[in-house]
């Protein structure tokens, strides 16, 4: 079992007067780590899943009185998939507040659903984390570093979701199922998307147009809608955290595009299910795009766990001078370039960014030097 980086953080947290709330893409381990950590206390349980209606329809509203009955003597209390719960902030406020010595441990699927429900409820009443697919720093502290570099080729087709790393040769079977049970659950749950054959039309169209930018006008002739409804649902698909978006980083320069956007995946596995293209390496044709997916994802896990308060961009003039991703931190830039085969000649970095911005850091990433950013 792969140790996630956010258990010692969860567990010195612990039994704080606060609930722990994670919350991330379905399928990334979120009710395993929860189940790692609450092994080791030695503490009654109790779990309660919220995609089961029994249980969703008991926690909607329930009084005080109620909710003693039904934490008893546990010790710590543990809510999946808490944002199918009409007001469960209000739920969770007042456990927190009432039975301050149990822990309440809770997890969900879509920030839009549960970070609307709880933010007020539960204000300086929780520790919120993130969770995603397996990271390359917990293959690496699980596996070591041979492990890792030999499985590198896998995660750029396959992705890192848990079970695909765990299972690796059921990787096409288990993805496309992940793909095609789970990707939509939280989004065709509510009431104004109805039209999920749209949304597989435009995560394709997406997913063909990894590392370019976006235009939601030109996709939405693609996938024959408007758009607005284009970007309503790319919101609700980053919501979900199967999408995320980068925008065109501008300050200073009159040349440099201000409202462009680039759309990534979490994981690469979920962009090649979208396509249903699992062909090696070798025979492929968006061997760049998949790098620059990877690496991107990744840095994003891995400044998340590591707490480095960073945000990130892509660059581009309309002379067509670019740089892959930034990332701002403390008023300082670090440039990146990603380069598949470290071979090629590579284009410096340009230099009007360079005399404008303070740049701390850059980099050329390939696959012989990317651990050193993760």
């Amino acid at each position: 079992m792969i140790t996630r980086t956010l258990q010692q953080r969860i567990e010195g947290n612990l039994f704080k007067g606060k609930a722990i709330i994670v919350i991330g893409a379905r399928q990334v381990g979120k009710s395993t780590l929860f189940r790692q950590i609450t092994e080791k206390l030695e503490e009654p349980v109790l779990m309660l899943n919220c995609d089961e209606p029994e249980v969703k329809e008991l926690l909607a509203g329930m009084n005080l009185t109620e909710l003693k009955l039904m934490i008893g003597k546990h010790r710590v209390v543990v809510i999946d998939e808490a944002q199918r719960v009409p007001e469960i902030g209000m739920t969770l406020k007042r456990i927190t507040d009432n039975f301050p010595e149990v822990q309440l441990l809770v997890t969900g699927s879509s920030s839009f659903e549960l970070q609307n429900r709880l933010n007020e409820p539960l204000t300086g009443r929780k520790y919120e984390y993130h969770l995603f697919p397996v990271s390359t720093r917990e293959l690496l502290e699980h596996g070591g570093l041979i492990a890792v570099k030999q499985s590198l080729e896998s995660r750029l087709i396959y992705g890192s979701y848990p079970d695909i790393v765990n299972h690796a040769d059921e990787a096409k079977e288990l993805l496309m199922n992940i793909a095609g049970s789970y990707l939509y659950k939280d989004i065709l749950a509510l009431e104004d998307v109805r039209r999920p054959a749209l949304l597989e039309k435009l995560l394709v169209a997406l997913a063909l147009q990894v590392g370019s930018e976006v235009s939601y006008n030109e996709i939405a002739q693609t996938v024959g809608s408007d758009s607005k409804t284009v970007e309503k649902y790319i919101d609700l698909l980053e919501k979900c955290y199967i999408v995320f978006r980068l925008g065109a980083f501008n300050r200073n320069l009159r040349t440099e595009l201000k409202k462009s956007k680039k759309v990534y995946f979490y994981d690469n596995g979920i962009r090649n299910a979208v396509i249903q293209n699992f062909a090696p390496l070798s025979m492929r044709n968006d061997v760049g795009a998949l790098w620059e997916n990877f690496f991107i994802s990744e840095r994003i896990k891995a400044n998340e766990y590591e707490g480095r308060y960073a945000k990130s961009y892509f660059w581009r003039t309309t002379q067509q001078q670019e740089i892959d991703y930034i990332e701002e931190a403390d008023g300082q830039f670090t440039a990146f370039e990603m380069k598949w085969n470290p071979r090629k000649k590579t284009t410096p970095l340009p230099a009007v960014f360079l005399k404008t911005y303070p740049v701390a850091q850059e980099a050329v990433v390939t696959p012989e030097n990317y651990l050193e950013w993760l």
